[in-house]
């Protein structure tokens, strides 16, 4: 049953406001989406990155609920430790209620640095939900390219020039490498689709056992665009069939937003300025060949989703 926004409205925000984030920030928005549908009984469990910086720099933090900072490369592991503890208490009966265990982290510590930790405690079976804010870079520490940066975008570390346009390697698809650990719920979701997204956290956190959910966070910063534009750019993701939106649920794929008409992918390039350079006559031939991948995962996603029916 979708989320009523005017009850929403009147619950106390568990990321609270006041925190150092930028105008604009995509991870923000995500943030506040998640908790609140998992609410005030919820450990988290956060990996260095853009949002530990902004929320919890001492001696203040924005987090209303039991939160760990931890490094970088092991929020998974320390999660997991959490949820083990959880469940030794529980056995003893010095627990009785429910709790949930979210372990947040961006793309730079999910897709490379965390992901070895992620994969363990993911195979090892826990009962927690994994969220992974997908801004595409390393923005905390400076705009790196990561294993989720997008072919042809300009980084840090792939700067667009004469050697090279942009980063020149696809990024992973990290969502389908979760899903293949064979885990009970894995799915993407976007925050301009807030009622999509805080169904699938729901569905998560509901979920006995290891949960993923993928979502796209828009950074202002490091793709360079206007702090007011950060859900149209999300949108844009999705209507592009960028960023689709589905769900896999006990192995079956089931996509939960088709486009009627979707965009060419070009319209969301377009808004960023960290593809601007594709533009130019000499690298057309990057953004179509960013279309035919689009475009073939698209129908891969489609196939998987008939096998699953």
């Amino acid at each position: 049953m979708p989320f009523d926004l005017k009850e929403l409205s009147k619950e106390k925000d568990l990321f609270a406001p006041g925190h150092r984030a930028c105008a604009g920030c995509g991870p923000a928005i995500v943030m506040r989406q998640i908790m609140a549908v998992a609410g005030k009984d919820t450990v988290v469990g956060f990996a260095t990155g853009c949002m530990e910086v902004v929320s919890t720099i001492f001696p203040y933090t924005a987090w209303r609920v039991p939160y760990i900072h931890v490094a970088f490369e092991n929020a998974a592991a320390v999660i997991s430790g959490v949820e083990a503890a959880y469940k030794a208490l529980k056995r003893k009966g010095k627990i009785n209620k429910k709790i949930n265990f979210i372990a947040i982290a961006g793309d730079g510590g999910t897709y490379d640095i965390g992901i070895q930790a992620l994969s363990g405690a993911l195979e090892r079976g826990h009962n927690f939900l994994y969220v992974c804010y997908d801004n595409q870079a390393y923005m905390n520490t400076g705009i790196q390219r990561s294993g989720a940066t997008p072919l042809g975008a300009h980084t840090t570390t792939s700067p667009a020039g004469d050697v090279i346009p942009g980063k020149v390697q696809w990024r992973k698809d990290l969502t389908e490498i979760v899903a293949a650990h064979g885990i009970p719920y894995a799915a993407q979701a976007s925050p301009s689709h807030w009622n999509d997204l805080m169904e699938k956290v729901k569905k998560a956190l509901e979920t006995e056992g290891p949960a993923f959910i993928n979502v796209l966070a828009p950074c202002p910063v490091g793709w360079y665009f206007s702090p007011e534009r950060t859900i149209k750019i999300a949108k844009l993701a999705v209507d592009t069939l960028f960023w689709p939106l589905y769900e896999v649920e006990n192995g079956k794929h089931r996509i939960t937003y088709k486009p009627r008409k979707p965009k060419p992918v070009e319209e969301w390039l377009k808004e960023q300025g960290r593809f601007r350079h594709l533009f130019q006559e000499k690298n057309r031939w990057i953004i179509e060949e960013f279309q035919r991948q689009v475009n073939e995962r698209w129908e891969r996603l489609l196939r998987l989703e008939e096998a699953s029916l």
